[in-house]
């Protein structure tokens, strides 16, 4: 939880839930299980457990502290729509980022066939508030229906975090979809980032006249030009 983030494209991150489990090759150096898991047995420390799923009810209203409007990045240590966190706690998370629209909340997951139901239960025929961004991850072409299940969710900005990018993603359809993230892993036994494959995307964002927004290489030395660039593009919201 910090309302200041070394991550590239948000203000804050707010983890109402941690804790997550393994579903597809992008989760294999995951960061956030490698830091928690860390601590796992020290008694008194907030990951004494590890990176088992834990609901942290204390943190549901840490967003109406923050007076000044941000962008939030939500549950950058779990994901919201873990089969282990039910949905009367998802409704709680939910009722706070509704009440608290000054902000403008990115909601990322692994698991959009989960968020399309539930967003279906909440909000019917109707859409996603605009100030609720959602998105999914899409590593690679394996994942492209994470993608399509996306796009049929209503909502103004739906989005995809092509991050950690496995391999090309040509397969992936980008019609409705505002914005693409995209970037290579960081940390320990990265797995290479080819640059073919980030060129072929930014064209076709381009083309598609897309929020792109290029992260990194593989952190350090390595940067975040492409083609002599830095992509740093955001939606634009009415």
């Amino acid at each position: 939880m910090s309302d200041s983030s070394k991550i590239e494209w948000t203000d804050a991150t707010w983890n109402p839930v941690t804790g997550c489990t393994q579903v597809s090759p992008g989760c294999d150096n995951c960061y956030a299980m490698r830091f928690a898991e860390r601590w796992r047995g020290i008694k008194g420390h907030y990951f004494q457990n590890g990176f088992d799923v834990v609901l942290r009810a204390k943190m549901l209203d840490k967003p109406n502290q923050w007076r000044k409007p941000r962008l939030i990045f939500v549950n950058s240590m779990s994901d919201l729509f873990h089969r282990d966190v039910p949905d009367k706690y998802i409704d709680r998370v939910f009722e706070r980022m509704e009440a608290t629209d000054r902000h403008v909340y990115q909601l990322l997951t692994k698991r959009p066939e989960r968020m399309k139901r539930y967003l279906g239960k909440r909000y019917g025929q109707g859409a996603c508030p605009p100030h609720i961004w959602i998105g999914t991850s899409v590593e690679s072409n394996a994942y492209a229906w994470r993608a399509e299940t996306l796009r049929n969710i209503r909502a103004e900005v739906r989005f995809l975090s092509v991050e950690p990018m496995l391999g090309p993603v040509g397969g992936v359809k980008l019609e409705g979809i505002g914005w693409v993230i995209a970037g290579g892993e960081s940390g320990p036994g990265f797995r290479p980032l080819h640059v073919q494959w980030v060129r072929d995307l930014r064209d076709r964002c381009v083309a598609g006249n897309i929020a792109f927004f290029f992260k990194q290489w593989h952190k350090g030395k390595t940067g975040r030009l492409l083609d002599g660039c830095t992509w740093d593009e955001m939606p634009l919201v009415a």
